[in-house]
């Protein structure tokens, strides 16, 4: 993003610079003459069109799709726990700690990861203990549905995992900075060299607003990083249910991890 901004001022500032020094030499008729405000509408509604598309078509999916399946993971999640509600009782507390370990490793370990599109392997370990867990309740009427439930977090959180990354290519990203470097360049250019007071002033909204435009797509693009992120509130809730469910018949020192989600030492 910082980058982005370091682009468009400096295009801002060679476009105001080609106006004083390259102008005089490309144009010769009266110079007070110049591409005036409502001329500059036009380039600035394409090319805001054309950024608009990019955020509402593939960045803003891809936002979408991510809040989607935290949150599909963290009803699977929940699911899981009460399913577990139907099995014998050492198998039901083993799969609710689990249940509590893997969203504190998600919360605190992949979700922070998955800012710079990376996932962490400290949920794997207790993903791993469910299907162990499950291998005792083979015949029995709750297995089933924990696998169902199970295959339903897994396919989710992959989805997660997928959206992290980000979904519009760097070449296109490059393109869309080099376009609106070369727009306000060009839109400098055009402005008159006196009595410009009003135009060097849209020239600098126009400016701020492509900047912004290509911020949000850059910010959005990444749903797990920046400001507009998707936040571990659903396997939070998620988390604490679980807890709930597994602390009302065991003590708190059956949960066989950390704050951090990471595995206790036996």
């Amino acid at each position: 993003m910082l980058l982005v901004i370091v682009v468009a001022v400096l295009a801002l500032l060679a476009g105001l610079a080609a106006n004083r020094f390259l102008r005089p030499r490309l144009i010769t008729d009266d110079d007070d003459s110049g591409m005036g405000v409502k001329d500059m509408v036009g380039p600035l509604l394409t090319l805001t069109v054309l950024l608009l598309a990019f955020v509402l078509v593939t960045a803003n999916s891809s936002y979408g799709k991510a809040e989607v399946a935290s949150r599909g993971e963290a009803r699977a999640l929940d699911q899981l726990v009460e399913t577990a509600e139907y099995a014998p009782a050492a198998q039901k507390s083993a799969i609710q700690a689990d249940a509590v370990c893997y969203a504190r490793a998600v919360r605190e370990q992949e979700w922070p990861a998955m800012a710079d599109g990376k996932g962490s392997p400290a949920p794997s370990v207790w993903s791993t203990d469910f299907r162990r867990v499950f291998r005792e309740l083979e015949g029995k009427p709750a297995f089933g549905m924990l696998i169902a439930a199970d295959n339903k977090r897994s396919d989710e959180r992959e989805e997660r995992l997928t959206q992290a990354t980000a979904s519009i290519p760097s070449t296109i990203f490059w393109f869309l900075l080099a376009t609106l470097t070369v727009t306000v360049i060009a839109l400098g250019i055009c402005l008159p060299r006196r009595n410009n007071r009003g135009q060097i002033l849209t020239l600098i909204v126009i400016t701020a607003l492509l900047t912004t435009a290509l911020c949000i797509i850059r910010d959005v693009d990444r749903p797990f990083g920046g400001i507009i992120n998707v936040s571990p509130k659903a396997i939070t809730e998620a988390e604490r249910q679980a807890t709930r469910d597994l602390l009302a018949h065991q003590p708190a020192s059956a949960i066989p991890c950390d704050d951090q989600g990471n595995r206790r030492a036996a």
